[in-house]
């Protein structure tokens, strides 16, 4: 059997929520994030970490204190990318992009992603600014969170 063959007939990685952070594990559960988005789930948080820290750290303390700390934060940016990239995803298949080159349609696709997962990461920023000022907001957020 070729190294191909073998490659794809081997059992795929199996992901666990149990690798991840306790709060990202509390996100999935008060979301009830379906387990077909676990292992997308996963993957958008951890490369999304050093931009989504990069935002964390720009926000003011007032709005960081909304959430107990940064893993809250992160989480919910990631479950908000990834229920994003999916309708994204989702409607781009309708796209005539006919017009385009295959090269460029894949570079129109990641753009037009990049923004869309940027766009989730400000609308957050943007709530949490926004919670200081509503306590209601402010304990929607919290209650994510709470065990």
């Amino acid at each position: 059997m070729s190294d191909i063959e073998q490659n794809t007939t081997e059992t795929p990685s199996t992901f666990s929520l149990e690798e991840c952070s306790p709060e990202l594990r509390q996100m999935v559960a008060f979301e009830e994030v379906p387990a077909e988005l676990h292992e997308m789930l996963y993957s958008i948080y951890s490369v999304s970490e050093p931009s989504t820290r990069e935002s964390w750290n720009a926000l003011p303390a007032s709005a960081q204190n909304i959430l107990d700390n940064f893993e809250q934060f992160h989480a919910l940016v990631a479950v908000s990318q990834t229920y994003s990239g999916v309708d994204f995803l989702g409607e781009f298949q309708d796209a005539d992009l006919s017009h385009m080159s295959p090269e460029d349609q894949e570079n129109y696709k990641a753009d037009l992603l990049d923004k869309v997962l940027y766009n989730c990461v400000k609308d957050l920023c943007k709530q949490l600014k926004q919670a200081r000022l509503k306590p209601p907001m402010k304990r929607e957020f919290q209650a994510i969170f709470k065990k």
